[in-house]
């Protein structure tokens, strides 16, 4: 990852996968298949990693169903709101037992301000993950997408997600779904911009499932696409 404050945008999502597009002939058509991808940006604070630490190791539907059911559950989803519900409750929302321990810890520690969230956004992304992973039930995945979808950071790349891994695999049309260090030397190619092309792939891969939300390509289109050598 690239010690940075950027925050992606709408626009500067579109300049980079314009860029990714002349750079690479496969997230070239993967726009060109299911239009621009979404910027799938996510509010900052206790509430969304909440979100994301649910979304760990389970389908995107079962946490946001647990999500749902916990803000039903509470006035605000706030770290001492949340400390207030006892085991019984977190299971019947649907928490295990390891990942209620996970959120009480991190409640905890933004109540005690020893993990300060607002201050985040301050941070090089460096020191961002080293803040997150020291957090128990917080590992580089999580860490990864507050990252990638909340600080809106451009150069992060989740290779343990198992969603992208699939879809590098499809675009790329390898032989079986890449290990974390093979992903990690796949994205060296889309740096700087490896949150963006994080997205063009997700995008692929819930366009071929029928599940995702494109955005129209401009009328200027995308950029002419370089010769492909020849022989």
């Amino acid at each position: 990852m690239v010690a940075t404050r950027a925050r992606l945008t709408e626009e500067t999502l579109d300049l980079a996968v314009r860029a990714l597009a002349t750079r690479d002939p496969d997230l070239r058509a993967i726009v060109e298949r299911f239009g621009l991808p979404p910027l799938w940006d996510r509010p900052p604070g206790f509430a969304t990693l909440v979100h994301i630490v649910l979304e760990q190791q389970v389908s995107l539907a079962s946490a946001q169903a647990a999500f749902d059911r916990l803000y039903a559950a509470v006035d605000v989803l706030a770290p001492d709101r949340f400390l207030e519900l006892d085991d019984a409750e977190l299971l019947s929302i649907g928490f295990s037992r390891q990942k209620a321990r996970y959120v009480r810890d991190l409640a905890r520690a933004v109540a005690a301000g020893t993990l300060d969230l607002e201050n985040l956004a301050s941070l090089p992304d460096e020191d961002v993950h080293r803040a997150l992973v020291a957090q128990t039930g917080i590992g580089p995945w999580t860490a990864s997408i507050y990252l990638l979808m909340v600080l809106g950071r451009p150069d992060v790349w989740p290779s343990t997600d198992m969603a992208l891994a699939a879809a590098v695999a499809e675009v790329k049309g390898l032989a079986r779904r890449p290990d974390a260090t093979q992903m990690q030397a796949l994205a060296i190619a889309w740096a700087p911009w490896r949150s963006v092309a994080a997205r063009l792939f997700w995008h692929d891969y819930l366009g071929r499932r029928g599940r995702n939300t494109p955005r129209p390509i401009p009328a200027s289109g995308l950029p002419s696409a370089p010769a492909r050598p020849v022989g």
